[in-house]
């Protein structure tokens, strides 16, 4: 059953009760990563493990996408300042437990590429502050395959 979510905004990212923070490095530069972020968004399965299916909606201005095991999420684009940030909200989701939930995708260029800083920034209710509390190892594993498999996709080489 959908759940509406907490509309909260970018301060989130700081005031959230639980926050996980990764990253991971990509050989392309920004604006390729960006483009692959916010603008290729139904690309997202072909790199983000944990992601079957995504689109854009709203004309650009959210995304639905659909997740391993039937989660289904509505989201709202808080920031696409190319190519640097991409930062949305989940509005919408059949996924039980959570509050509010923001994530944001932080580019800085490198000598070689780009590094990626993904910021995962929930409201959990109940069983799930537990689970979401101690699941940075899974989040953080989710991360380094997604990363891996978006630079070979942006590299052109094979997995």
């Amino acid at each position: 059953m959908p759940r509406r979510l907490r509309p909260v905004g970018l301060d989130f990212l700081v005031t959230a009760p639980v926050r996980h923070v990764f990253t991971g490095e990509v050989s392309a530069p920004p604006e390729t990563v960006f483009q692959a972020l916010a603008v290729d968004v139904a690309q997202w399965p072909a790199w983000f493990t944990s992601v079957t299916r995504a689109r854009p909606t709203r004309d650009g201005a959210g995304r639905a996408v659909h997740l391993q095991g039937g989660f289904r999420l509505l989201e709202t684009i808080l920031a696409a300042d190319a190519p640097t940030r991409y930062v949305y909200r989940v509005d919408v989701s059949n996924a039980p437990g959570v509050r509010a939930l923001v994530e944001e995708w932080h580019l800085t260029p490198t000598a070689t590429g780009t590094r990626v800083r993904w910021t995962f920034a929930v409201e959990p209710r109940g069983l799930m502050r537990f689970l979401f509390r101690h699941g940075r190892r899974g989040l953080g594993k989710t991360f380094d395959a997604s990363v891996r498999n978006l630079d070979r996709r942006l590299s052109g080489t094979k997995a």
